[in-house]
C-alpha cells in the first residue's frame, strides 16, 4: 500500500492554535465586533500591538530581520481562530506583503520594511484589484514608467484594505507592458488619493487607490524578474489565508446555529428535533471537515508549485462553499429574526460573500483545477 500523507500539528502549530484560540476569544467576542462596526479603522489598535508583542506577525520574516522564521502553516493556526471571532485586523494584509518582500525584495528593501513590519510598528497592504474584476493578477490596467530615476505611477486600485492605515501599500502595474510590483510609503501618496469603498462585510475597511500623478525613486520596485512568480506566490498565499479565515468562520457559524436549534421551540418541540433541519446541519459539519482537511493538506505543502497549487484551489472552493452555504441555513434557521441586523448570523453571511469571492470564487477554481488535474 502507498505510504500516506500524516496531517499532524507541529509542537509550534498547536501552541499557537491553543494562544491564538484563547486571544481571539477574549479580545473579539461579538458585542466588541459589533462595536467596531462604525470605527473608523474597523480594528482595535490596542489588540493589534498585543499581537505584535506575541510575535505573530513576524511568525514568516526570517530571524535576521527579528521574526520567527516559521512558515505560512503557522500563520494559518492564527487566521483561523481570527475567523471565528470575526476578527479584522491588517495581519492577513500585512502578511501578504511580507511575503512578496522575502521573495522579491532587495536587500535594501527587506532592511526597510521587514523589521518594522514584524514588530507591528508599520502596517502593509496589497492594491492588486482594479475595475475590470479579473482574478488573473497578471490582468493589469495600471502603469508605471521610469523617469529620471523615478517611477510614474497611473491607474486605479481598488478593495485595498486597511489602506487607511497602512504605511506601505505593494501595488501592480505594467513597466513596458510587462507586470511590476512598487513599494508605495504612506508619505508619497496625495491626500484624497485614498476613498473609502462600501463592501458587503462591515468588519472590513476597503477603499481605492488613484495612482495618477503619484512618484517614488526607483528603489521601491521590486525585482522586475521575479514578478510573475511573486504574483503567483500572494495569489496563494491569499487563497490559504482567506481558506483558514473561513474554515474558523464556518466553525463559529455551525455552533451559533447549533445554539439557537436547541434552544428555540416552535408547536412544543425543540426546533432542532426535526429531521429537516438536523440533515443541514450534518452537511455543515462534513463541510467544515472538509475544509480543514484541505487546509492544513496545502498548509502543510506550501509552496509555488503544482502539488500545493492543486491543494490550495481545492481548500479555497471547498472553504467558500461550505462557509457561504453554512452562512445561508443559518439566516434561514433564525426565521425571520434571522434577516435582521440584530441577528450575528447576518455577519457571518457577510465575511462568507467577502471572503468567498476574493481571489476567485468555487466555480473558478475549479475550472483551473479541472486543467491541473485532468490536463
Amino acid at each position: 500500500m502507498a505510504d500516506r500523507l500524516a496531517i499532524a500539528f507541529s509542537d509550534e502549530q498547536a501552541m499557537l492554535l491553543e494562544t491564538a484560540a484563547a486571544f481571539c476569544a477574549e479580545k473579539s467576542p461579538i458585542m466588541q465586533v459589533r462595536a467596531l462596526l462604525d470605527s473608523d479603522i474597523g480594528f482595535d489598535m490596542s489588540v493589534w500591538n498585543a499581537m505584535a508583542q506575541l510575535g505573530w506577525l513576524g511568525i514568516t520574516v526570517p530571524e535576521e530581520y527579528g521574526g520567527s522564521g516559521l512558515g505560512m502553516a503557522e500563520v494559518v493556526t492564527i487566521v483561523e481562530s481570527m475567523g471565528r471571532q470575526l476578527m479584522a485586523t491588517p495581519l492577513i494584509s500585512t502578511t501578504l506583503v511580507i511575503q512578496a518582500l522575502m521573495n522579491c525584495a532587495s536587500k535594501d528593501q527587506k532592511n526597510t520594511w521587514l523589521p518594522r513590519l514584524s514588530d507591528g510598528s508599520a502596517i502593509a497592504t496589497l492594491a492588486l484589484t482594479e475595475d475590470h474584476g479579473d482574478w488573473d493578477l497578471s490582468n493589469i490596467s495600471c502603469r508605471v514608467r521610469k523617469e529620471s530615476g523615478r517611477l510614474q505611477l497611473s491607474g486605479e486600485k481598488t478593495f485595498v484594505t486597511d489602506a487607511g492605515v497602512a504605511d506601505v501599500i505593494l501595488v501592480s502595474a505594467l513597466l513596458d507592458d510587462s507586470p511590476a510590483l512598487v513599494l508605495l510609503d504612506k508619505h508619497s501618496i496625495a491626500d484624497g488619493a485614498i476613498t473609502p469603498e462600501v463592501v458587503i462585510d462591515e468588519t472590513r475597511r476597503s477603499f481605492r487607490l488613484n495612482l495618477d500623478g503619484i512618484s517614488v525613486p526607483d528603489s521601491c520596485l521590486l525585482e522586475a524578474n521575479r514578478t510573475r512568480e511573486c504574483l503567483t506566490l500572494l495569489e496563494f498565499a491569499s487563497c490559504l489565508l482567506l481558506s483558514a479565515e473561513m474554515a474558523g468562520g464556518t466553525a463559529a457559524v455551525m455552533n451559533l446555529t447549533l445554539e439557537y436549534l436547541n434552544t428555540r421551540e416552535q408547536f412544543g418541540r425543540l426546533i432542532g428535533s426535526y429531521q429537516a433541519l438536523k440533515h443541514p446541519m450534518v452537511e455543515i459539519l462534513c463541510g467544515l471537515e472538509s475544509t480543514r482537511s484541505l487546509l492544513y493538506h496545502a498548509a502543510s505543502i506550501f509552496s509555488v508549485s503544482r502539488e500545493a497549487e492543486i491543494a490550495i484551489r481545492m481548500a479555497k472552493a471547498q472553504a467558500g462553499q461550505s462557509f457561504t452555504y453554512a452562512g445561508d441555513r443559518a439566516i434561514q434557521f433564525h426565521g425571520g429574526f434571522g434577516f435582521t441586523f440584530d441577528c450575528d448570523a447576518q455577519l457571518y453571511l457577510r465575511r462568507a460573500s467577502w471572503c468567498h469571492y476574493q481571489f476567485g470564487d468555487a466555480q473558478y477554481h475549479r475550472t483551473l483545477l479541472a486543467t491541473l488535474m485532468l490536463g
